[in-house]
């Protein structure tokens, strides 16, 4: 019998089982309380800075080339280049004054204090300090052999992954409207992602500033639906 040509081309692949791991720490649905923050983009909406789709595709955009994407992928290399936990802790203290505001703040060290605790809970990464999660990320994937900017492009599918949620929760915002922004961000992520492999701390810079400002906003709001 003849072999279907469909059939033909299948051939296994190799399955890493750590890249089956980074994907479960960067999902959306990592026990973390990444769906509690909308990283000012509540604050935004409430403002009128965002009232549709490609409002929030050109915010979204501008967020991972000039504000917290880029900065996020470089902490990811930076923190699997950290020597030891007294490295860590040092670009710790130094990620925590690029925080613009408190809500921003409060994001970061409650997602980032959930985050360790599994790393040591669950992966036996025993003694690490509480770290945000990009620096925790590009730690404890550089001892499983992933490349940062591997797991800066899976982090940040995630992290885009989980805002356009917010957004949807904020707005309307259909599914097929909010699938169409990630497949767009999608390949400037890969694009961006390689910063992690080069970038020092020279290279970080935000200028994302209405994204810094809405998360300023976002903790004098009477009324609030995202804790960011």
């Amino acid at each position: 019998m003849p072999m279907n040509m469909a059939q033909a081309r299948i051939c296994p692949m190799r399955i890493d089982a750590d890249y089956i791991t980074l994907a479960q720490w960067v999902s959306p649905a990592f026990p973390v309380g990444g769906f509690a923050f909308s990283h000012g983009i509540e604050a935004a909406i409430q403002d009128g800075l965002i009232t549709s789709a490609d409002d929030l595709e050109d915010w979204l955009c501008d967020l991972l080339h000039h504000g917290t994407g880029r900065n996020d992928a470089i902490w990811i290399g930076l923190g699997a280049k950290a020597e030891g936990h007294g490295a860590l802790i040092a670009l710790q203290d130094e990620a925590r004054a690029w925080q613009f505001a408190a809500p921003r703040l409060r994001e970061a060290q409650n997602m980032g204090a959930s985050f360790s605790a599994l790393m040591r809970d669950v992966w036996g990464q025993e003694g690490l300090p509480d770290l945000f999660v990009p620096i925790a990320l590009g730690f404890v994937a550089a001892q499983r052999g992933i490349a940062p900017a591997d797991a800066a492009a899976l982090y940040l599918q995630g992290f885009f992954a989980n805002l356009v949620a917010a957004a949807q929760r904020l707005m309307p915002l259909g599914q097929v409207a909010a699938q169409g922004i990630l497949a767009r961000l999608s390949p400037q992520i890969t694009a961006l992602a390689p910063i992690a492999e080069t970038a020092s701390l020279d290279d970080l810079h935000s200028t994302a500033f209405l994204s810094d400002i809405a998360a300023a906003h976002h903790g004098l709001a009477p009324a609030r639906m995202f804790q960011s």
